[in-house]
């Protein structure tokens, strides 16, 4: 989890579906992705679940093919050695079409292009919590190398129930992040170990 800010993070414009599709992704043991999560259906012609990127013609990257969005089939083609890939988006675990079971669109996708777990969400997500939640949850595995993904995870769930709260940018709190919308969307598939 020592991410090279200047070479494995891709913010705004450089966080494009071409880059993730050309990168030899193999060496990296954890992958996030912090974007919007689609289902089929969110837009005209999407058939499948997505995530979206920035727009081709901002990024001025990829072909006719990119239209900013990775799809569960173009995820099937990535070659990834992961030991876990985090998709903290809306709709991440939804299925691939109406009637097909939960977790069967990216998150399989994700497996079969080689990671070992996922961390996806049920639900939409509240882009704050889901910041804080992120942040607390890999400062926990930075801080302890014995600690479990999925123990992780529960071990955040409680701090943010115990002590999450949302702020204005005065600082004054509105609301608490106890209520399991905030923490319950996540979910952790497969191998819950260090």
């Amino acid at each position: 989890m020592h991410a090279d800010l200047t070479r494995d993070v891709f913010l705004g414009r450089d966080a494009s579906e071409y880059r993730v599709k050309t990168m030899d992704l193999s060496g990296y043991k954890v992958l996030s992705f912090a974007t919007h999560g689609l289902v089929a259906g969110d837009l005209d012609g999407l058939t499948q679940p997505a995530l979206a990127f920035s727009n081709p013609r901002v990024t001025a990257e990829g072909d006719e093919n990119d239209d900013g969005l990775l799809t569960m089939g173009e995820i099937l083609c990535l070659k990834l050695n992961a030991d876990w890939v985090v998709l903290s988006a809306c709709n991440t675990a939804a299925a691939d079409g109406q009637g097909a079971e939960a977790l069967s669109g990216l998150g399989r996708a994700f497996f079969y292009a080689g990671t070992r777990a996922i961390m996806a969400s049920s639900w939409p997500v509240h882009s704050a919590a889901t910041t804080e939640l992120m942040t607390i949850l890999f400062e926990k595995q930075e801080n302890n190398d014995k600690l479990g993904r999925a123990e992780a995870l529960q071990q955040t769930r409680v701090d943010l129930i115990e002590s999450g709260t949302f702020k204005n940018a005065q600082g004054k709190e509105l609301f608490s992040y106890a209520h399991p919308i905030f923490w319950a969307p996540f979910i952790f598939i497969g191998d819950g170990g260090i």
